[in-house]
């Protein structure tokens, strides 16, 4: 039966003979010569060409029936050039009634192909990069319909995974022809977590290749898609009735959208429809994403590419249904840097730690969960890497450069031995550190700094004896909550806090209560949507807006202090009434053990962290009511500048080690010192030398920096003259220039300070 141009009833048949013109003996050649007379001959047309992509990205002419074949190898186009670069470019078919009318058409005498009207092409689609064009020609000028732009597609598709494979080819022919990027790249990010590693690339959520492509049975692939797609969407269905399974932690209205592109009319039909044209459910699956994400790649609309990333993880997990796996079971390398768009927690996590070597992420933060997380476990981390994920292949090498913000795609060999050697000087300055690590940090002229570290994990408690520090100021109990499933019951919270004083021994550990909200979402707590959630109910207001949940956790912390000493200090207080507020509940709940006749701490300390402007013109109030107090100078200086520190685009808008940053820092530290109220600041500033040696310069003595920066800035106390810093402090902080950043730098070399 012929339909437009197929002779038989959908591509079935054609895709059979394909597969057999491949399977035979034979000069590659001769087999691509069959294959495109075999698709000619099938879809009625005049002229079938192949053309692949070199290295160089110009487009060659492999095969054709019909055109001159003296052509073969010999016509190469430019990138972009012709109907054929323009099908490339665009990476969607292009169908044509009359081609040398339209303005992109390229005539090439050495085709003969003056005398074909009709033309459709299709890309070679391969991680959503056009890998080659699939072009068939007739003379009558005639549009081709639907239906057979449909079919090109699916054989295009059998074409890319099998030139991709080396089935079509011979070796000395695929080394040429750019079936992935292969050519070394440079992309500059963010860097969220110091350090340098190299490695081979995994995907996080890698796509599996469909092992078969063309189906002997499509009934039975059709009726796979089917069970496989009703698992997916019940999966989904689970995670939003608050079941065990995860989404990287993914809101419940982000896990809503998501649902609702399971249930895209468009998406299922595309599915349906590949597998019905002799494609495995696999094959269709892997066809449909190469589809989207050639298409929405290109797209600038921020909104369109995001729907890109929703349709691209969908196909990803329904491809895992339909294989069987299921998530954190990947074995990975030995030297594994992980490649994603974003991650939560609990995905790092998942990961085996001693192989994890790097971190690479399309989006993210260095304020975002992944980052703190990278930081905690010592993983050199980049993120904001546009485009990273198509220009890499699983087990591709690349280097992380947490030090400078950038990666190193396939680096050349050079490159490598310089990574290599910058590694070797940071093995070396840890050892350094390390040999610091039981010296005091005391300045030059006899000033006694304290140094804590930020911890959130329970293997950040090693950290505590490798770098020397004295204690945690910093413990994030919300990771507890973020990588579980559902909300911790009283007995695991007691555990993580007793195992944390235990591993603390004498040293002091300062509990933070639970700080979510914002952009830290639990997906089994009902979140309303807010406009400006950083600004919303989060942190104390959402303990005090829902106390039960408050006084659980103070309930387990004076359970696990038990005859120890307790800090424990509650975030983003904006008034003195939710300082008031909070601390009645802390008694509340330590009359509550009294009466059950439970022990207490035998020293309880509370405190507030300083992070809303606001309290810089109530200290006279507040100080008075706490034990202690704690500057979170990542909010507060966000606050301060009205600049959100997660967005890239405005992150960059103020610095720290400005005049205003620095005169709200100094007049905290003098009113805290007026009161005799112990303060401390458990922001990144802590972590960085320079930033930390402008915080000692202004009279702050107890830092808690993370735990990579505790030797770093460990070193810089050692070789400080403090008298003399604070004179030339002084003047800086009444400057009118925007920041002072470059002054403190020249009083530090001026002084022979080691930041």
């Amino acid at each position: 039966m012929v339909k437009g141009g197929l002779t038989t009833r959908g591509p079935r048949n054609l895709l059979r003979q394909i597969r057999e013109a491949m399977a035979g003996g034979g000069p590659a050649q001769d087999r691509l010569d069959m294959v495109v007379r075999v698709i000619a001959q099938s879809m009625v047309a005049e002229v079938c060409s192949i053309y692949l992509r070199r290295a160089s990205g110009e487009l060659e002419l492999f095969a054709t029936q019909g055109l001159n074949p003296e052509a073969v190898h010999s016509t190469r186009l430019r990138p972009g050039e012709g109907l054929v670069g323009e099908v490339a470019r665009l990476a969607q078919p292009i169908s044509l009634s009359d081609a040398p009318t339209h303005p992109s058409f390229s005539y090439r005498p050495e085709t003969g192909e003056d005398p074909f009207h009709a033309f459709l092409g299709a890309p070679l689609l391969r991680g959503g990069r056009a890998i080659g064009v699939l072009v068939v020609q007739n003379r009558a000028a005639r549009r081709y319909d639907e239906e057979e732009v449909e079919d090109i597609q699916t054989i295009a598709m059998v074409l890319a995974e099998t030139v991709a494979s080396g089935e079509l080819l011979a070796q000395d022919e695929l080394r040429d022809v750019e079936v992935a990027p292969h050519r070394p790249e440079r992309l500059k990010g963010q860097k969220f977590a110091e350090g340098l590693a190299y490695g081979v690339v995994v995907q996080h959520e890698a796509p599996l290749a469909p092992e078969q492509l063309l189906s002997d049975d499509p009934a039975a692939e059709e009726r796979r898609l089917n069970e496989a797609l009703t698992a997916l969407k019940a999966g989904i269905d689970d995670m939003l009735e608050g079941g065990q399974t995860k989404l990287g932690g993914a809101s419940f209205e982000v896990l809503e959208t998501y649902r609702m592109f399971a249930d895209d009319r468009g998406w299922n039909r595309s599915l349906e429809e590949a597998v019905r044209s002799g494609l495995t459910a696999e094959a269709a699956v892997d066809r449909v994403r190469n589809e989207h994400r050639a298409r929405f790649a290109k797209a600038r609309d921020p909104y369109i590419r995001e729907r890109l990333h929703d349709f691209e993880d969908l196909a990803n997990r329904l491809l895992r249904v339909l294989a069987g796996d299921k998530p954190g079971q990947r074995d990975l390398p030995d030297d594994a840097i992980l490649v994603a768009r974003n991650l939560g927690p609990a995905d790092l996590l998942e990961y085996p730690r001693h192989k994890l070597r790097g971190l690479l992420l399309e989006e993210g933060s260095a304020a975002s969960h992944a980052a703190i997380v990278a930081r905690a476990l010592q993983i050199p981390c980049v993120g904001r890497l546009q485009g990273l994920r198509d220009r890499l292949s699983e087990g591709d090498q690349v280097i992380v450069d947490g030090e400078t913000g950038e990666a190193y795609l396939r680096p050349r060999p050079d490159m490598l031995a310089a990574v290599q050697t910058r590694m070797a000087v940071r093995e070396q300055r840890r050892a350094e550190f390390d040999l610091l690590r039981d010296t005091p940090a005391m300045t030059k002229d006899g000033t006694r700094v304290m140094l804590l570290t930020n911890a959130g994990l329970a293997v950040d408690l090693e950290n505590l004896d490798m770098t020397g520090a004295e204690g945690i100021g910093l413990f994030r109990t919300e990771f507890q909550f973020m990588v579980s499933d559902e909300l911790p019951r009283l007995d695991a919270q007691t555990a993580l806090y007793k195992l944390v004083l235990d591993a603390a021994g004498d040293r002091p550990v300062t509990f933070r209560t639970l700080d979510i909200g914002g952009d830290k979402v639990l997906p089994y707590l009902d979140n309303e949507r807010e406009e400006n959630p950083a600004l919303g109910r989060r942190a104390i207001r959402l303990g005090l807006d829902r106390p039960a949940l408050l006084r659980m956790q103070l309930r387990a912390l004076l359970a696990a202090a038990a005859g120890r000493e307790l800090r424990v200090m509650f975030p983003m207080i904006a008034t003195v009434d939710e300082f008031r507020a909070a601390r009645e509940l802390v008694d509340v709940e330590c009359e509550w053990a009294r009466r059950r006749g439970r022990p207490l701490p035998s020293l309880l300390r509370v405190g507030a962290m300083i992070e809303c402007p606001s309290l810089l013109w109530h200290l006279d109030a507040l100080l008075p009511l706490t034990d202690f107090v704690s500057i979170g100078t990542n909010d507060l200086l966000q606050y301060m500048f009205a600049a959100d520190r997660t967005n890239p685009m405005v992150s960059d808008r103020y610095d720290p080690l400005s005049p205003p940053a620095l005169r709200a820092l100094a007049e905290i530290q003098q009113k805290c010192a007026d009161s005799a109220t112990p303060v401390s600041v458990c922001g990144e500033l802590a972590g960085r030398p320079l930033e930390a040696f402008a915080l000692i310069t202004l009279g702050y003595n107890r830092l808690s920096a993370p735990a990579g920066g505790v030797g770093p800035v460990k070193r810089m106390i050692l070789s400080v003259d403090l008298a003399a810093a604070r004179r030339g402090m002084n003047v800086l902080l009444g400057s009118s220039a925007g920041s002072v950043r470059g002054e403190i730098e020249s009083l530090a070399r001026k002084l022979n300070v080691v930041v």
